[in-house]
């Protein structure tokens, strides 16, 4: 959640960006590279947490103060309410809302020439007057700073409240105090105060956040038929026609191309799949599937797993670290693991690449057109040549020659009798654990 307002005030144009973190959270793995962060020792409100940053804000000349909380903010809302700060020439610059029911939210209080006198806390019972209580227009917690002006501020900030904390709104009133311009910019963007307090509000951020992101890939051309029921990350890249089907999951780098139908029930992570592929039904993890391939029913494709143009992984199909040629067919029922399938090859439903001697992994390599007939079990290392058939229930050993047909010794014996000697063994079983009842 914290990584969303880092990237909006990247993507903002900020020259130097610090988080303020309590002691007992590490961020180094999740905050990009250039990142700064400052500790607040104790939870002592935001009006704490800008007093653990003024070192830092004292080496710059503006400073914007963003929740961190607040995941959903813009870099266009920022954008703009940096012109606007600029264009007043505003000591500090509040970012407000306008909602019918304000709440616990801070009420912004005018004065007669409109700026800003002061900003009322509303979180207990006593915070503000009814009259200050009945005001609509809130404080979003977002905020622009002359850096000289909030320096000056924050060692006065007093706790004298019933939460014991440190108030950064109350920096606004001494900077007006001290002859500086406080203003506020008004956006009509709910997104501006949608905080995450608990569990219930972080579902209802999110699924603003899904909603805003299919929109967006609406808006290019992408056909994501419910947007309720699909999930988009950020970063996922889909082009022009493509059509995502309810119930998918695309989630990481994922690339999808143009044309492609993803779905219904996909999920596919960190994945690139080429334009006109079709997905259904199907889990997809860190693999590439080029152009034209089908994928699915119920496929599995795994880590490195390659598809290439025109190539098939059909129902019930697992491809793990393994590359299909071109025009390679995979139809159903099959485990495929470090294997090298070649162009135009056919693996009969059954298929199994046996990879896996107990100590290292084998690879196995089917050449082109080969045919591999159904109930096959491949013992790697093993390579089949090119054109080369297999029959029907073949345990493959050795390596097939090129044009080859390899059968596998399995000869059909009938035992006679077989079911009635299994049922009086039964029989006798049962009579001996449950001995007849007097």
């Amino acid at each position: 959640m914290i990584l969303w307002p880092v990237m909006a005030a990247s993507a903002a144009g900020a020259d130097r960006i610090v988080v303020v973190v309590s002691p007992d959270r590490d961020l180094g793995g999740v905050l990009p590279d250039g990142v700064e962060t400052v500790v607040q020792p104790e939870s002592d409100g935001t009006g704490g947490a800008a007093r653990a940053a003024i070192e830092q804000i004292g080496e710059t000349e503006e400073v914007v103060v963003l929740s961190g909380d607040v995941p959903l903010l813009s870099a266009e809302v920022i954008g703009e309410l940096l012109a606007e700060h600029r264009r007043q020439e505003a000591s500090a610059t509040v970012l407000t809302a306008i909602l019918d029911d304000p709440g616990s939210y801070g009420r912004v209080i005018r004065a007669q020439d409109g700026s800003i006198e002061k900003i009322v806390e509303a979180k207990t019972d006593g915070d503000g007057t009814p009259e200050e209580l009945a005001v609509r227009e809130i404080n979003s917690g977002t905020y622009v700073f002359r850096a000289e002006a909030l320096a000056e501020a924050l060692p006065g900030l007093e706790n004298h409240n019933s939460q014991g904390e440190y108030y950064l709104p109350e920096a606004l009133t001494a900077i007006g105090r001290s002859g500086g311009r406080v203003i506020a910019w008004t956006s009509d963007d709910r997104a501006v105060n949608m905080g995450v307090n608990d569990r219930v509000d972080l579902a209802s951020v999110e699924g603003e956040a899904r909603r805003r992101i299919a929109r967006a890939h609406q808006l290019a051309g992408v056909t994501v038929v419910d947007p309720d029921s699909t999930w988009i990350d950020a970063d996922v890249t889909i082009g022009r026609d493509a059509r995502i089907e309810p119930g998918c999951s695309l989630r990481g780098a994922t690339e999808i191309g143009e044309e492609a139908v993803i779905g219904p029930l996909t999920t596919v992570t960190d994945c690139g799949i080429g334009a006109r592929s079709s997905v259904v039904h199907s889990v997809l993890n860190l693999c590439e599937v080029l152009e034209g391939c089908e994928v699915g029913p119920f496929a599995y494709l795994r880590p490195g797993a390659r598809l290439e143009d025109g190539s098939k992984a059909g129902t019930f199909v697992e491809v793990k670290n393994s590359v299909l040629g071109p025009g390679a067919k995979v139809p159903h029922l099959s485990y495929v693991g470090d294997a090298d399938v070649g162009e135009g090859a056919n693996l009969g439903a059954g298929t199994i690449t046996a990879n896996y001697d107990g100590i290292r992994k084998h690879r196995t390599v089917i050449g082109p057109g080969v045919r591999i007939g159904v109930d096959t079990m491949l013992v790697a290392p093993v390579t089949v040549g090119a054109e080369a058939v297999t029959g029907a229930g073949a345990v493959i050993r050795e390596d097939v020659p090129p044009g080859s047909l390899s059968v596998s010794e399995n000869l059909q014996r009938n035992i006679e009798g077989y079911t009635e000697d299994l049922e009086a063994q039964e029989s006798e079983k049962d009579q001996t654990e449950r001995p007849e009842q007097a």
